[in-house]
């Protein structure tokens, strides 16, 4: 091409932009462009077409981030123009007023109101924050499991070092008796001194679904805090955050709601607010308001309008039927492999107790192993978990995972249990 017609095709892109401006700052719904879908066949084979998948291998590693279905990625992107576009205008002017309207649907969607909930960047930071901004004395006591992610038990590291509070630790059992053991587990530990229990929602390495409701119940019957770490539990099944009369809540949005990289939750119960010093300061002096433990600088808020996006998504597919597939994905591939000759199931049988995480080991392989051969020998992706202990491959499918790749799976672990 010669220097005049490239610059006449130039001209050309720049006085005819693919959407107007004004355009881009209309709010359209995810759901006006989808089917009213109702049959199930039919609406998980219209769900897979909405992500582009890499042919290379099966991906059974959704439990680190959820790859973002088409229709909100196309929202994204047109998120990110219309801020750009408007520029400061937007962050002086649109911002504020659409991040609290997405915050009550987030609220709506966890079983919350607004004045509890904040928008972070992962559950992380919202877990962080809490343990970080407690009111720490020298000898108050901290009790989490080995089982909890790493970075808040690292924090709860760095509060001992910083302010000499007593952390337990107690081991969650990957097959546990009954509820009762679970919450006794815990109980054991308080002493008049606990001032701060984490447990997990759903534990990350096997999928376990802890009781949280009644060892929040247990806890406040000794005065004590709870922090539930819920990174996975957002989007994945239904539940009420209200409903656990828990104090701390985190949660990653990236993960099972499926938003872009870098959104989270945080909830706190209003009446703790207070009680929480800033992560970052604020210009907010109002002590009662979650507001003032939201903030997080300047940061992409096209993410923030997303996740608007996103709830209206699963609102598409149906929250319950959403939890129903996840929980089929995970029972279709463990109750095929649970009394294979040399296959270890460290996620609990009883339905309650998880969803769609689960965690397969072999007795002839370590986890490292293991995952590397499922992924050069049989094209599959997972994660290997060595720690804790919990020896095996975490196996996290998503919506657009079909039982024909599962059974791929299946096989190729009955092949490499008996070899």
């Amino acid at each position: 091409m010669d220097k005049r017609n490239f610059i006449k095709t130039l001209g050309a892109l720049s006085v005819s932009p693919l959407i107007s401006a004004n355009q881009l700052s209309q709010i359209k719904l995810v759901s006006d462009d989808l089917p009213k879908i109702d049959n199930d066949s039919e609406l998980w084979k219209t769900i897979r077409s909405h992500y582009t998948l890499k042919e290379d291998y099966i991906n059974l590693e959704s439990g680190y981030y959820n790859i973002i279905p088409n229709p909100i990625l196309e929202h994204l992107i047109k998120h990110v123009k219309h801020v750009n576009v408007e520029g400061s205008y937007y962050m002086r002017n649109e911002l504020k007023k659409n991040k609290n309207r997405v915050i009550s649907e987030l609220a709506e969607l966890v079983g919350s109101t607004s004045d509890q909930i904040g928008i972070t960047r992962n559950a992380t930071e919202s877990l962080d924050l809490v343990i970080s901004g407690f009111p720490w004395k020298k000898g108050d006591e901290a009790i989490y499991a080995k089982q909890d992610y790493g970075t808040m038990k690292e924090m709860f590291e760095q509060i001992s070092d910083r302010y000499g509070v007593v952390n337990k630790i107690v081991s969650v059992p990957n097959h546990p008796k009954n509820d009762e053991e679970i919450v006794s587990l815990y109980e054991s530990q308080i002493s008049e001194k606990t001032k701060l229990i984490m447990i997990c929602h759903m534990i990350n390495i096997t999928g376990q679904i802890l009781p949280v409701k009644k060892i929040c119940k247990m806890a406040h019957s000794y005065g004590v805090d709870v922090m539930v770490d819920g990174a996975h539990c957002v989007g994945h099944f239904d539940f009420s955050i209200d409903d656990f009369n828990c104090d701390y809540y985190g949660s990653s949005l990236h993960k099972w709601l499926a938003t872009p990289l870098g959104a989270g939750l945080l909830y706190i119960n209003k009446n703790k607010i207070n009680k929480i010093w800033p992560l970052l300061a604020n210009g907010n002096t109002n002590k009662l308001d979650i507001k003032r433990l939201n903030h997080i600088g300047t940061h992409p808020v096209h993410t923030d309008l997303a996740i608007s996006n996103s709830i209206d998504y699963i609102k598409w597919i149906g929250m319950k039927k959403k939890e129903k597939r996840m929980r089929f994905l995970q029972r279709y591939w463990s109750d095929k492999l649970r009394d294979v000759r040399n296959v270890i199931i460290n996620t609990p049988e009883e339905l309650n107790r998880s969803c769609g995480i689960g965690n397969i080991g072999l007795k002839n392989m370590s986890p490292s192993t293991m995952a590397n051969t499922l992924f050069k020998k049989y094209k599959i992706f997972t994660v290997a978990i060595d720690y804790a202990n919990v020896k095996g491959c975490r196996i996290s499918p998503n919506v657009f995972t079909t039982t024909k790749e599962l059974d791929h799976f299946i096989d190729a672990v009955k092949e490499m249990a008996l070899t």
